[in-house]
């Protein structure tokens, strides 16, 4: 992800585990697929933020957090549930197009649905 700092919200500090990010215990137990979003060099965290609360309907302070981790690790789990749940999430990320704020972004970012 390219660091073109555009957004208002502060700067967070890293995670100390890759939990923090992620849903509770209890979602993981309950539905076995999760959605893994990869980083890439085409897109904002702007970017990110907006597909990320349109795409996972994630609240704009949780999609902040998980463009972070995309961007220091490189992954980031967006989304918790049943195959067909996850598979529209997958689906609304790659329909969301690519980033107006950078010319060399020619595509929506990358994800897949895991662990089903």
């Amino acid at each position: 992800m390219t660091r073109k700092k555009e957004l208002s919200e502060p700067e967070i500090a890293p995670p100390d585990t890759e939990e923090e990010f992620e849903t509770a215990p209890q979602a993981q137990t309950q539905h076995p697929c999760k959605v893994v979003l990869y980083n890439d060099e085409e897109h904002t965290y702007d970017y990110v933020v907006e597909m990320l609360t349109h795409a996972s309907r994630l609240s704009r302070e949780n999609a902040f957090r998980c463009a972070v981790e995309v961007d220091l690790t490189g992954r980031t789990i967006v989304h918790y549930g049943t195959r067909e749940a996850c598979a529209g999430v997958v689906a609304r990320i790659a329909a969301y197009g690519p980033d107006h704020r950078l010319p060399q972004s020619m595509t929506s970012m990358n994800a897949e649905v895991q662990g089903c």
